[in-house]
């Protein structure tokens, strides 16, 4: 009984391990911008390239943690110690809560914008321009709402638009308030890096 308590605590561990591998690359930009430390957005970026490996390896473990829960025990020959009491730790219940939890992080970058605040610009820009910045980092929908967050705060800057799958962001600024330059560091001072930029018509 203890050791299968520890075999289903190693898998339930495993399994959430995994999952939250999968999903720090995201998980990360929210709490930059949480604590307040944006520069940190793109630290774990490096893991995107990762992420389908530790979802396959978390349904592995779960999917095996659920296949010695719900297997046919085999007959006991003798009445020793049939009456012990389960732990915890071997119960459906816990397994189906960290199984939940799982699904929770592995999910996280499609509701990872319910954490930040799209702020629309408080000044109207008379003189609207549109540059299109070529960004290198983004690896998730939590990385475009850093960006967006961080480039709405400038005085000068209105709608952002960015798109981590083609690694663009498209950015409306009055000139006359904010220049290119201030824009572009901005971005880079949020982790993420601007490689190149081209005027928008």
């Amino acid at each position: 009984m203890k050791n299968q308590a520890k075999t289903n605590k190693r898998l339930a561990g495993a399994g959430l391990l995994a999952a939250f591998a999968a999903s720090l690359c995201c998980i990360t930009p929210v709490l930059a911008v949480v604590a307040g430390f944006s520069g940190a957005a793109s630290a774990l970026s490096w893991l995107a390239p990762f992420r389908p490996l530790f979802i396959v390896l978390t349904v592995v473990v779960l999917g095996f943690a659920w296949f010695q829960q719900l297997k046919t025990k085999k007959e006991i020959d003798c009445d020793c110690e049939t009456d012990e009491k389960k732990s915890f730790l071997q119960t459906k219940k816990f397994l189906g809560g960290v199984t939940v939890l799982a699904a929770l992080l592995l999910a996280f970058p499609y509701y990872s914008s319910v954490f930040y605040t799209t702020n629309a610009a408080n000044v109207a820009i008379v003189n609207v321009q549109q540059i299109d910045l070529r960004i290198k980092g983004m690896t998730c929908d939590g990385c475009e709402n850093t960006l967006n967050l961080a480039l709405q705060k400038l005085d000068g800057v209105g709608a952002v638009e960015s798109d981590y799958k083609t690694g663009k962001a498209v950015v409306e600024y009055d000139p006359s308030t904010i220049t290119v330059d201030e824009i572009i560091d901005a971005v880079d001072a949020t982790g993420y890096k601007v490689v190149d930029t081209e005027p928008s018509n």
